[in-house]
């Protein structure tokens, strides 16, 4: 038995903890620092100051209906406590946006007799086939033995680009010709892996597809081929979300989330935004945990997310 990627995440390697908090300093600026802006000078917390800080939130991506919870929270607390210092109103934002995301980082730890199977979804441009890439450097580095699967058989760019990858992290790839049919390489790529031994299949799939075949339809036919072959597969269905996009990538995380049985989200860009706090949408929003988030393009830049250490890299 070996560990699905459910439950909390491995601590973060010192390095790459500072280049984690070194990755949200564009969001602090944006969130954090605006805060003590609006709370310097002023005395107790009113219905102005409180109007100033639902624009802050939302400058910082976080969501109208995130905001708006995060306000009443803050409401009731000066009302249960009978305290009105405006000092401390950063200190309950911050004490609010954590619970808000440790609300979906909590799930139990979960076994699973090898291989463990990883659907990878997402829009294509959210940088899904690196994230797989960089995915499978961290459990390689682990002694896990990877095999990765190229689903995505509508664009001849990912199927090179997978190969680069798994060339760069010694990683195995089943691939078919341009077209094939995604269920049949996967179906082939999970037949090897039970043959073989190995540890994890991470699969790559399409983003959009160049013929009739509706994408959601042949990713659904993927998750009903799985178990067929690998019982209770997949394992993990991850979505990559590029956090550039903020808000305007929810939608399209509605979509995958309520069709395909997403269990975590990965996040990448989130070094090229000074909107991370979209963080926090998706969390309220999709009711997901954020599983990793992406902070460069080298094969090491993939950081197990941690409420507590994404809070305090704000707030510090």
């Amino acid at each position: 038995m070996i560990q699905t990627l459910f439950g909390p995440p491995p601590e973060t390697k010192p390095g790459l903890l500072e280049r984690f908090q070194k990755a949200v300093q564009s969001t602090k600026s944006t969130l954090v620092a605006r805060m003590d802006d609006i709370v310097r000078g002023k005395k107790e917390i009113d219905a102005a100051l409180l109007e100033e800080l639902e624009q802050v939130l939302i400058s910082g991506d976080v969501g109208l209906a995130t905001t708006n919870e995060v306000l009443e929270a803050v409401k009731n607390e000066v009302e249960r406590s009978g305290t009105n210092d405006a000092a401390g109103l950063k200190d309950a934002v911050k004490a609010q946006l954590l619970q808000i995301l440790s609300r979906t980082q909590s799930a139990p730890a979960r076994e699973a007799n090898p291989p463990v199977v990883i659907l990878v979804v997402g829009v294509n441009g959210t940088g899904k086939t690196t994230t797989i890439g960089k995915l499978a450097y961290q459990l390689s580095s682990d002694d896990k033995k990877v095999l990765l699967c190229a689903g995505d058989t509508f664009r001849a760019a990912a199927v090179e680009q997978l190969e680069i990858w798994g060339q760069r992290t010694s990683a195995e790839i089943i691939k078919q010709r341009p077209g094939a049919d995604p269920s049949a390489v996967l179906f082939d790529a999970l037949t090897t892996a039970k043959a073989r031994d190995f540890d994890y299949v991470i699969v790559d799939t399409a983003g959009r597809l160049h013929t009739k075949t509706n994408l959601m339809t042949e990713l659904e036919k993927m998750r009903r081929v799985a178990p067929r072959v690998v019982p209770d597969a997949p394992h993990e269905v991850l979505l990559v979300m590029d956090a550039t996009t903020g808000q305007n990538g929810l939608q399209q995380a509605r979509l995958f989330t309520d069709k395909i049985g997403v269990t975590g989200i990965v996040l990448t860009k989130l070094d090229g935004t000074a909107k991370g706090g979209v963080v926090l949408a998706i969390a309220r929003e999709l009711r997901l945990p954020i599983r990793y988030v992406g902070i460069g393009e080298q094969k090491e830049d993939l950081v197990p997310f941690d409420a507590q250490q994404f809070i305090d890299s704000l707030f510090a």
